[in-house]
């Protein structure tokens, strides 16, 4: 049948793996990746079998569960034709190739769960638009270990002879921290911060505002722009303000240029909201900042964002909450199951306004099974996502009202039978006043560039090209600030 359970040494899941996994938190990561040459999937399929990926014990494991509903990894034997999909014809109708392929990785995110009677992971190629797509579930690892573990399997376009180095020290430095306070000042400030993050996740919610999403927002249409950013100037940006980080600058940009759109939306309004930001060893190692982003024109000069940016990640740096919020979701898994886990994060999610996740990628151009790549781009499915697959590859989004069908396994069809305004008056009879996030941010570092792919549910966020284009244009003015500044 293509899978033989080679033994029985089966490895449980993480606690983090255990909740995204959850009926309501499903959530696959889709790397698409941008090619110079046509695809040629013999080479690439030669190679798979050979790589390091297809090694690993994640990518090779099928998800089991025993009778008292546990679930394990078991080892099984990969059969590479189930997991490569191969689509020869467009994708789309746009003229605009990049329009395309957005639309591909925008529909992927509402309407595409994994199969389970195979390993959790495929590779779609985009044969007319030279790219293809990596998926897989988040449960398996997060974007930094499959970062790794895909370079393992590339080569410097340079010297074919040498993988690439994922350098992260330039992008993950530490800002400098304060060294004034005393003891006893920075342990109320971790104290404080820790009851503000409890506070968010069990009761406090972001004030709604033009980019805020809605009950059942997750299972709206989605559409994605590119914010296309240059390492060069983010860089020349950081050493303008002292001590400065290149997370420092992300986040000047992301505030600066929300100021705009919102200012354009809604220009009598001054907005204080969170961003919920994803940092993350093999695994899922992921811990959670909650920053606030005050979306305000009245600054002096545009480096005045980057000096906001930094001295609020500097406190989030000292006062713990990434690595308290792993713990929390850790222990609340092992002692209260991953559904009660699962719906405090789902909590979380409903009371900020954003996600924002960066992952940094090589600096030098790599290749593929012979093929050179030009751009390499993240996003992950909507969250939170309920569905169930079943064995005819059907799957419903239960009480959403909404239906999509795989009709062939080389194909891919989203059906949206539903208006967005009914769907939201359903769901709030389902979950109350929760709302859902509509726009999430995925940053990732390659070749000298920095990629934002900009994922919004397009009834709330109808125009995502001028968003991407506030963080474009907030970017140069910082690059121009900085530049007079070293003058």
């Amino acid at each position: 049948m293509g899978y033989d359970v080679l033994g029985r040494d089966d490895e449980p899941l993480s606690p983090t793996g255990k909740l995204f996994l959850q009926q309501d938190f499903y959530e696959v990561i889709n790397c698409v990746m941008g090619l110079e040459t046509s695809i040629d999937v013999e080479a690439v399929k030669a190679e798979l079998k050979e790589s390091a990926m297809i090694k690993h014990p994640r990518f090779c494991s099928l998800l089991v569960g025993d009778k008292n509903g546990n679930e394990h990894w078991r080892k099984t034997q990969v059969d590479l034709d189930k997991h490569l999909i191969v689509l020869e014809d467009r994708v789309g109708e746009a003229d605009d190739e990049e329009e395309v392929v957005n639309q591909y990785m925008a529909d992927l995110a509402v309407s595409s769960p994994l199969a389970t009677d195979k390993p959790l992971w495929e590779f779609h190629f985009l044969m007319a638009h030279k790219c293809g797509v990596l998926r897989f579930h988040h449960a398996l690892g997060d974007g930094v270990s499959f970062m790794s573990l895909f370079l393992a399997c590339c080569k410097k376009v340079g010297d074919p002879n040498q993988s690439p180095i994922l350098r992260r020290f330039w992008f993950f430095e530490s800002s400098k921290k304060s060294q004034g306070n005393s003891k006893a000042w920075n342990f109320l400030m971790v104290f404080l911060h820790i009851i503000n993050f409890l506070l968010k996740v069990l009761w406090i919610r972001d004030p709604k505002t033009a980019i805020s999403g809605g009950a059942g927002v997750e299972l709206w249409p989605r559409k994605i722009a590119i914010a296309k950013l240059r390492l060069k100037d983010m860089k020349a940006v950081k050493r303008s303000v002292d001590g400065a980080t290149i997370n420092d600058v992300l986040f000047a940009i992301i505030s600066s240029g929300l100021s705009r759109y919102l200012h354009y939306r809604t220009p009598k309004g001054v907005v204080r909201h969170d961003g919920r930001f994803s940092k993350s060893r093999w695994g899922n190692a992921i811990g959670v900042y909650l920053l606030p982003f005050q979306c305000n024109k009245s600054v002096a000069t545009p480096l005045d964002y980057v000096k906001r940016a930094k001295e609020s990640l500097d406190k989030k740096k000292l006062s713990l909450e990434a690595p308290f919020s792993h713990y929390v979701i850790g222990m609340t898994t092992h002692f209260f199951g991953s559904k009660v886990a699962s719906n405090l994060y789902y909590r979380l999610i409903s009371n900020t306004t954003f996600l924002v996740s960066n992952v940094a990628g090589p600096q030098e151009e790599i290749s593929f099974a012979g093929h050179i790549i030009k751009f390499l781009r993240v996003n992950t499915s909507s969250l939170p996502h309920v569905s169930i697959q079943s064995q005819d590859n059907t799957w419903s989004d239960h009480g959403k009202g909404r239906t999509h069908t795989n009709t062939h396994p080389h194909t891919h069809t989203h059906t949206h039978t539903t208006n967005p305004e009914n769907d939201l008056k359903t769901n709030e009879q389902l979950v109350g006043e929760w709302w859902m996030q509509a726009l999430q941010v995925n940053m990732v570092s390659y070749a000298g560039r920095a990629d934002l792919q900009i994922m919004v549910a397009k009834d709330i966020i109808p125009d995502p090209q001028f968003l991407a284009k506030c963080f474009e244009d907030s970017l140069l003015e910082m690059n121009d600030a900085a530049t007079n500044l070293q003058s």
